[in-house]
């Protein structure tokens, strides 16, 4: 049925609409490559930030991007007359893209970036589906929950925080088809690892994460009395110079990266990863089955990278520690963790199965399930609104 939905139809357009973190760009990007997979011709273009992390991963992507240089939200009474007037100029120039792109169907892959194109999506009658891979959704997921045709989430958990659930299906978080497939002989050889050694993976995702970071420096030490392993240690721009020093002043066997673009390769060469608790993040930890040690970002209002890491933990595929923000406070706890699971290699496999379980290696194809049926609405019959909006721009 997949690949027989959209025979008759010609070329079709698929807007993605959000950006600003990884997490936002590579669910999305894994259901851009499922669309070309199935419809080569498709024109796929993402309207993302103006955050450097936006150019930097979509700049191998192959798609077209549209930069909206959205206000930075802000509690301060006295910065909200610009916020407005920065997402009425994104709401106008939204309203002017859509038009000349006329796009079957918009897909908001989350957070303020969202907002202008889905909202003006909705308002001209273009299909709009809404992703939400975290567990607890954030403000403006909720905000646009209520607008959307379909909203798709990650987990069951999920599916209790919106208020619409007959709009809302549970189809896994998609990742790119470079985490389903390949060996791990090799893998390591990228980034320069001795293949003859197991592999401790660190990573703050795409941004990195500052007080992961100080909190592994503080444990190389342990990690030393571990001579069968290295570490591979992903850090961001921000610490890369500051960590690369620490690994070289206590000789500690290790590759230390800013970022890297193979980051399939990266987690397949691992044996055990110490990350953030992303949603993506997590839906590529459960795809290619690693064990984990997660510490959830800790500033964020809700503490939804917690609720995601207790998804994973609660199914035996990780085990949760509360970042404490200082190092000297973090370092003890990640000690008491990595010491127990660097040398237990039958817990690394149990919970490296649980993770697998937890996966959804098809999240990607039952997306663009929902995209097509969308779609197929609006290429047999489009909306009057959508023709008319098309014609006054003109």
């Amino acid at each position: 049925m997949r690949n027989s939905q959209w025979e008759q139809f010609g070329a079709t357009t698929v807007v993605f609409a959000g950006g600003g973190t990884g997490g936002h760009l590579y669910p999305a990007l894994a259901v851009a490559e499922e669309i070309r997979h199935r419809r080569p011709e498709a024109r796929i273009v993402f309207c993302g930030s103006d955050r450097r992390i936006d150019e930097i991963i979509l700049s191998t992507s192959g798609c077209e991007a549209v930069t909206q240089h959205l206000p930075r939200l802000s509690k301060a009474p006295w910065r909200w007359p610009a916020i407005l007037k920065g997402y009425r100029q994104a709401l106008s120039s939204s309203r002017s893209l859509l038009a000349s792109l006329r796009p079957s169907v918009v897909i908001g892959s989350g957070g303020a970036a969202s907002l202008p194109v889905m909202l003006q999506a909705r308002r001209v009658g273009i299909p709009t589906v809404l992703f939400n891979p975290d567990a607890l959704p954030g403000r403006a997921n909720r905000f646009l929950a209520r607008r959307a045709d379909r909203v798709l989430v990650q987990w069951e958990e999920s599916v209790a925080h919106f208020p619409r659930r007959d709009r809302v299906h549970v189809t896994g978080c998609p990742v790119r088809p470079a985490f389903l497939s390949g060996d791990r002989d090799g893998s390591g050889a990228k980034f320069g690892l001795d293949p003859s050694k197991k592999t401790l993976l660190i990573t703050g995702a795409s941004l990195g994460a500052r007080t992961v970071n100080r909190a592994v420096v503080a444990c190389l030490d342990l990690v030393r009395g571990f001579p069968d392993w290295q570490v591979l240690h992903l850090t961001g721009d921000a610490d890369y110079q500051e960590v690369l020093k620490a690994y070289a002043s206590t000789a500690t066997s290790g590759v230390v990266l800013a970022y890297t673009h193979d980051m399939a390769d990266a987690l397949r060469a691992a044996d055990l990863v110490v990350s953030r608790a992303g949603a993506s993040t997590l839906a590529e930890l459960t795809a290619m089955g690693r064990p984990s040690i997660l510490l959830p970002y800790p500033f964020h209002r809700d503490m939804h990278q917690l609720a995601n890491a207790c998804v994973l933990a609660d199914g035996g595929a990780a085990v949760v520690l509360k970042d404490r923000i200082e190092a000297a406070r973090n370092a003890p706890v990640l000690k008491e963790a990595l010491g127990s699971l660097l040398g237990d290699e039958a817990r690394r496999r149990k919970m490296a199965d649980a993770a697998r379980r937890q996966g959804r290696r098809d999240a990607a194809a039952v997306v663009v399930d929902h995209v097509f049926e969308l779609a197929r609405q609006v290429e047999v019959n489009e909306p009057e609104c959508v023709k008319a909006q098309c014609a006054s721009t003109r």
